[in-house]
Formats: structure tokens, C-alpha cells, sequence
């Protein structure tokens, strides 16, 4: 099967479009896998399928596919390189500056900006309100908080591990996600460090850790696993993402760990996220709202065979 495509990438966090408007794509998983292997196919951490929407106030759907073949309900990066894709090709006007796109998790208004030659640069994606609730999120704990609204949430539940136990504040954005903040380095096991001397963010094994928490019992859809440290410059984060594995950025990671972080004192509600492939700009609003604010760049596209199911 002959696919054409374009590769584009949030900070880092990269996915493989592909005009599905006639809605005549179907990719087993095994196909998923190849277009997203680094070495055999493409390389991506997912692949997206452009196709109508059935709202009409949006100009498409996302739909969204993890690097594993997995069907991901949400994906903030992914939804910013979504509106690159519609804005250059033409599929919405680059002079309206907003529009609706329609995900799995539910519609959301964008804005956004564009250079000299009317790309977009620049998006704000609308990603609604998290959804705290443990049984929403879903998580399998008790809520141990409670929020400015009065809503209950896990906070800080300490789950066991080879380890250690290590304590996740559970928020979803339409996906789940479990965050934790390391508030002192020494308290973490030697083994997940190559070398216990020097302990950070940047040198921690998320692979190992990460891998672990996303398939914890605790969690009966798995989870995106984060791990976020305050700084006086923003919260610095690493996300293990659910299906893909660890990833350069995350947004939907990224607007749940501001909420954690405010949640739980450690910050405002308005932060920078520094990622490992850059920076995101979050904002809770007042109306419980989470702003999410960043680029989105297209790598090349081409076409490609796609190895037959």
C-alpha cells in the first residue's frame, strides 16, 4: 500500500500524517508499528489520520494512533501539529486565526499564529477542564485531596516498586496521567541512576520506572507516567507515555502536571513546562479551563510502501 505523508513534530514529539478525508485508511496494528519504527519505517512516537469531522464546527478530526497501534484518546502536541497541517494545506484559512478540531476526547478551539509566508508558528490549544475524579481518571485510590472547587482527586497516593514507593497525583486531560514530584533526589533508590553520585532529573531511569507505573494495577487504562521537579525557571518534566514510551514532550503530560503543581502548592497556575524537546506555556484558568501554548514544525513529507497486513 502506497501512502503519502508529511512528518511533523511538537517540540520534538513527532507523529506521521496522512490525509484520511475520504475516510478510506484503515492501518492494522503492525502497520502502525512499521510507519512509527525509527529504523525500518518513518519513525514516530504516532501516527495521525486527518478525516472529516461529524460536528460542523469543526473543520476535522484527529484521529490519533499511539507508536504501539494503540488508539489514544488525546494528544496535545499531536493536536498543535494537527492545526499546522489543516493551516498549510489550506484546509482552514490562515488569515481566521482560530477553529475547532474535533478529537476523540471532545472538540477543541484553537488559535494560532503564522509566519511571513502564512504557516502557522504558533498555536493555543483550548484543552477544557481536567477531569479529577478518581474513577474519571480512571485511578483505583481513594481521593486523598481536594481541590479550590471542591472536587476530589487522588493526591499524592504512594504506590509501591522495586524502587521504592513513590507518591503520583492523579489528573486526566482526557487521558490519564500519573505525576510525580521528586522533592529531594537523595530519597530515590541508587539502582535508578547509572551513577548514585550525581542524581537528577535528566539522569533518572525512566524506562525502568516509567514502564512500571504505566502498567500498574492501579491504573486500569495504564497511564502516562511523569516525572517533574519546581524550578525558579518552570516546572521541569520527563513523560513515559502510554503505548510510545518515553517521549521528547508531551502537552496533554504537560497540562497535567501544571494542575498537579498547583494542586498540590508547588506552584501557580501558570507556568512554563520544560520538556526535554522545549518549552510549553500552561494556564489554568479561572474558568477550570488548561490553555496550552507551544509550536509545531513539519520535518518532510514523501510517500512510502506500507508492507502489506
Amino acid at each position: 500500500m502506497e501512502l503519502s505523508f508529511a512528518k511533523l513534530h511538537g517540540l520534538g514529539n513527532d507523529f506521521v500524517f496522512v490525509d484520511d478525508f475520504s475516510r478510506e485508511i484503515e492501518l492494522t496494528t503492525d502497520q502502525v508499528k512499521w510507519l512509527c519504527d525509527r529504523h525500518f519505517g518513518i519513525g514516530a512516537d504516532g501516527v495521525i489520520l486527518v478525516r472529516p469531522s461529524s460536528h460542523a464546527e469543526c473543520a476535522a478530526y484527529m484521529h490519533y494512533i499511539n507508536s504501539d497501534g494503540s488508539l489514544a484518546q488525546m494528544c496535545g502536541n499531536g493536536v498543535r501539529c494537527f492545526a499546522k497541517y489543516l493551516v498549510d494545506r489550506g484546509f482552514v484559512n490562515a488569515s481566521d486565526g482560530s477553529f475547532v478540531a474535533d478529537t476523540l476526547a471532545g472538540p477543541r478551539p484553537i488559535s494560532f499564529e503564522v509566519d511571513d509566508e502564512e504557516r502557522l508558528a504558533r498555536a493555543t490549544v483550548d484543552m477544557g477542564h481536567p477531569i479529577l475524579d478518581p474513577t474519571d481518571v480512571p485511578v483505583d485510590a481513594e481521593p486523598t485531596g481536594m481541590s479550590a472547587q471542591g472536587v476530589p482527586y487522588a493526591k499524592e497516593v504512594p504506590l509501591d516498586s522495586p524502587w521504592g514507593t513513590f507518591a503520583f497525583t492523579c489528573v486526566s486531560m482526557g487521558n490519564p496521567h500519573a505525576i510525580c514530584f521528586i522533592d529531594d533526589w537523595e530519597s530515590v533508590s541508587d539502582e535508578l541512576f547509572g551513577d548514585p553520585a550525581h542524581k537528577s532529573l535528566d539522569a533518572l531511569d525512566l524506562d525502568a520506572v516509567g514502564a512500571f507505573f504505566e502498567c500498574n494495577a492501579a491504573f486500569p487504562e495504564k497511564t502516562n507516567v511523569e516525572f517533574a521537579v519546581v524550578e525558579d525557571d518552570g516546572i521541569h518534566m520527563r513523560v513515559f507515555e502510554r503505548g510510545c514510551g518515553e517521549t521528547l514532550a508531551c502537552g496533554t503530560g504537560a497540562c497535567a502536571t501544571n494542575v498537579a503543581a498547583a494542586l498540590t502548592g508547588r506552584a501557580s497556575r501558570e507556568n512554563d513546562l520544560v520538556l526535554r524537546g522545549g518549552t510549553l506555556h500552561i494556564v489554568w484558568g479561572d474558568d477550570d479551563h488548561v490553555m496550552m501554548t507551544g509550536a509545531a514544525a513539519e520535518s518532510f513529507s514523501g510517500t512510502v510502501i506500507v508492507p502489506e497486513a
